[in-house]
């Protein structure tokens, strides 16, 4: 995968992640649900960041960035606050395998940048109920 694959990956991603974060954030009620709410909210705040950050690093390279789709599909229904935890988990467990893929095709500041958004993904996929593992990102053997 060349390095501008693999920001392109990353875009990919993140324009998925928004959209799923704002899909759960609307099924989860902030008055009975304050913690996963609050938990939503930033990690759909993160992504949104994200997603502009790895935006303008395809720009500075000359390159158009991937757009997004015109919806996604949910990793479940996400009708519980239970589902609606997993679906924020498996949301976090496929952003790490696209950062992990930065990682092995990036260098210098934009491998940094993959690092640490994968060790953030990783942190906040730990948040949503998910079991440690331990490389985040990479399948297990």
């Amino acid at each position: 995968m060349t390095p501008l694959e693999a920001l392109q990956a990353t875009l990919a991603g993140e324009h998925a992640a928004v959209y799923v974060y704002g899909v759960l954030g609307g099924r989860t009620s902030v008055s009975t649900q304050p913690e996963l709410a609050a938990g939503l909210r930033a990690a759909y705040d993160v992504h949104r960041s994200r997603r502009d950050q790895v935006t303008a690093m395809i720009r500075a390279k000359g390159e158009e960035p991937v757009a997004a789709e015109v919806s996604y599909e949910l990793p479940n229904d996400a009708d519980t606050p239970g589902r609606c935890r997993r679906a924020a988990a498996e949301v976090e467990q496929r952003c790490t395998e696209v950062y992990a893929a930065a990682v092995g095709s990036t260098s210098r500041a934009n491998r940094q940048w993959a690092i640490d958004a994968l060790a953030d993904a990783a942190v906040r996929q730990l948040s949503f109920g998910a079991d440690p593992t331990s490389f985040p990102g990479v399948p297990e053997l």
